[in-house]
């Protein structure tokens, strides 16, 4: 699978790893610690900022509030600015987008249920799902009859779901019938979820139904028409019909062999039907076993909906950030040159590799550009450099200040 950005250990493990090389001088040590602390109430601020804007420009489209609170945001929530937020927090937070091949092979496949399931996208103006971690775990699941099989399934650690649905007069052109619509049409449903299968990530749309597959409709309908007919033509419908002229004639019949061919007609079909019962049974094991799966989903599995998926990406946007800035500061300093970024991204993630046994895309652009923005790093032909411990500490403990210019006297009368 392709290297990611995601970092996944949490940032009070990674600033532990960074200073044990000065754990001699506690002076040092206590001035990482309070240089980070600084800087993540200031990653703090500004996600609050961002939660700000996109509660402001996603009201008008949220599905949990009520039409009177909706209509108080006409003209005060922007559609593309609070698109462009969300897009930002996610990207800060390290999610990726999930490409239109991934998501039709997960549709074509299945490694837990076996289920075609039949989404109407029409439903949706726009679609998008975006994950950010990933992990495999091995499974038990049922193959023919009470055999199981144990195979390897791969799962996302987290996945957003973007649904922004159509608008009425779309969906009446599309003849949907809008009562059975659970959602008001032009809103936008966001959804975090935990854990779920690679090849099974089409069980979180709200709108996916079970069908039976081709082969389950050829397991079930084949042997169930062509044995039928069969039993029909061959035992069934000859022994009635000779018992029905022997009735007409008056003539006498083999009573005995008529009823055994009869008997045994009957019971074959009882064999099929019970065959047939069995196959759509299947289905239906198959179908309550998808409920089971949407319902952990649901209850055990979901992380926030809507706007009170915030709170939930913007934790992880915030962690991911400060992760990148420890990583970047901390390499730099024990650095006795300058590095570029090339060099920079090579021996952070060769110290993930070897140290942690962990491989990952370090977003090291990122990294370098919030270290310039909040004033800690230094740029000079392409080299980098961070500024010296006790002059980071000043330098953020300004600009944290800055945050709130009220330091303007007041005027009595």
């Amino acid at each position: 699978m392709t290297r990611e950005h995601y970092i996944p250990f949490n940032k009070e493990f990674l600033l532990e790893q960074q200073i044990t090389t000065f754990v001699k001088d506690k002076k040092i040590v206590d001035d990482f610690k309070r240089l980070f602390d600084i800087i993540e109430h200031y990653y703090h601020y500004e996600a609050f900022n961002l939660n700000r804007n996109l509660k402001q420009n996603y009201a008008l489209f949220d599905p949990d509030l009520s039409l009177k609170e909706r209509k108080n945001f006409i003209g005060k929530s922007d559609f593309s600015v609070f698109k462009k937020t969300l897009l930002t927090v996610l990207n800060q937070g390290n999610y990726t987008r999930v490409d239109q091949e991934t998501l039709d092979k997960a549709f074509k496949d299945s490694d837990l249920i076996g289920l075609k399931l039949s989404i109407d996208f029409n439903a949706f103006q726009d679609f998008e799902l975006y994950v950010r971690g990933h992990h495999k775990s091995k499974e038990k699941v049922k193959k023919y009859f009470f055999w199981k099989k144990e195979i390897e399934i791969e799962y996302y650690d987290r996945v957003l779901i973007y649904l922004h649905y159509n608008d009425t007069h779309f969906l009446k052109e599309k003849k949907v019938k809008l009562g059975k619509m659970p959602i008001e049409p032009g809103s936008v449903v966001l959804k975090i979820f935990k854990r779920v299968p690679k090849n099974d990530i089409e069980t979180i749309f709200p709108n996916a139904i079970p069908r039976m597959s081709t082969t389950d409709k050829l397991l079930l309908w084949i042997p169930g028409i062509f044995g039928g007919v069969s039993l029909l033509s061959a035992k069934v419908i000859p022994a009635l019909i000779m018992m029905y002229d022997a009735y007409q004639t008056g003539e006498t019949i083999d009573l005995l062999n008529s009823k055994t061919s009869l008997n045994q007609g009957l019971i074959a079909l009882g064999i099929l039907s019970a065959y047939c019962f069995r196959q759509y049974n299947n289905f239906v094991n198959k179908k309550i076993k998808y409920s089971k799966i949407l319902s952990d989903s649901l209850y055990f599995k979901n992380l926030g909906n809507n706007s009170g998926a915030f709170y939930s990406l913007l934790n992880s946007s915030e962690e991911e950030v400060l992760k990148e800035t420890i990583l970047a500061y901390t390499f730099l300093y024990k650095s006795d040159k300058p590095l570029t970024a090339d060099e920079l991204d090579s021996q952070i993630e060769s110290w993930f590799e070897t140290k942690l046994n962990t491989e990952l895309d370090f977003n090291v652009k990122d990294a370098l550009l919030k270290l310039k923005n909040i004033g800690l790093g230094i740029e000079n032909n392409g080299k980098w450099q961070v500024i010296a411990l006790e002059d980071a500490l000043i330098k953020i403990d300004e600009l944290w200040d800055n945050v709130f210019d009220y330091n303007q006297k007041a005027i009595f009368s």
